[in-house]
């Protein structure tokens, strides 16, 4: 069973939760934007015994604070997890990130080699297909900002996430909404939303030379029918840095967790517990 935390960092108030043993190894779990900490249940529940698995709300997402200059860049969000890291005294970690968690991971783990023990990057690089890109900025920016009912939010969810079992899409929308007058709202920040749609969210990050310095083993995971990997991206990847390995996941998209949960938690327990 997950333990619900909160810390400090930098002035903002972050929630986690945390399962396992605090004397296990970490292992810290990034969610993709609009996502939250607790998308992370199952695959935090069959670490447990093995890890002290700490997933992260971050910045602005599920019960985080959002951050006061309104900084969702890359950098900022890498900030948040050293600061994570130092706060819990995590002198080293294996690290599970998916999407935007995906591409902090791979700047903390290119700016903290000494500290990384296993690094799993899902269907995310430092290069983002244009088709994929759009097609996530017109759901952000389509999403409405008050449900009626959690059943209204499930339907609106259910079209973007069509290969999620009930139970689980169920899981992320009650998790991911909060009560407002009204109805629901999702507990993302709304600024992401409204950035989106005018047009200014940015970041301008160059990942690859980060990617190229990562030196711990490290398993890339691209769903086969990804819009946001391209399958030119991971090959280039791999060709940058030899520590990875790429595993491609047929009948699954970009939420390769969501779309196929029993082969990803399979190539998890092999490549995290071999």
């Amino acid at each position: 069973m997950h333990r619900d935390r909160t810390v400090i960092l930098q002035g903002q108030r972050f929630h986690y939760t945390e399962w396992g043993e605090a004397a296990a190894p970490a292992l810290i779990m990034l969610h993709g934007v609009t996502g939250h900490a607790r998308t992370w249940d199952e695959e935090a529940g069959a670490f447990a015994s093995r890890y002290r698995v700490l997933a992260l709300d971050q910045r602005g997402h599920g019960d985080s604070d959002p951050p006061s200059d309104g900084d969702y860049t890359v950098a900022a969000m890498a900030g948040d997890l050293t600061a994570f890291a130092d706060a819990l005294g995590l002198a080293r970690v294996a690290i599970v990130g998916l999407s935007m968690g995906g591409r902090v991971a791979i700047a903390f783990a290119g700016q903290h080699q000494s500290r990384m023990d296993r690094l799993v990057v899902v269907d995310i690089g430092p290069d983002i297909s244009a088709v994929g890109r759009l097609r996530v900025g017109a759901l952000m920016a389509q999403a409405p900002e008050l449900f009626t009912s959690l059943e209204q939010a499930l339907a609106f969810t259910r079209a973007t996430s069509p290969r999620y079992t009930e139970a689980m899409l169920r899981h992320r929308v009650q998790h991911g909404t909060r009560p407002v007058p009204g109805g629901l709202t999702w507990k993302y920040d709304r600024a992401l939303r409204d950035a989106v749609r005018s047009g200014t969210w940015r970041d301008p990050i160059d990942l690859w030379p980060l990617w190229r310095a990562i030196a711990c083993p490290t398993l890339l995971v691209r769903g086969a029918d990804s819009d946001v990997l391209s399958a030119e991206s991971a090959k280039r990847m791999l060709e940058e840095n030899p520590t990875a390995r790429l595993a491609e996941v047929a009948g699954a998209g970009h939420t390769v967790p969501g779309d196929q949960p029993a082969v990803f938690r399979a190539l998890l327990d092999e490549f995290l517990c071999a």
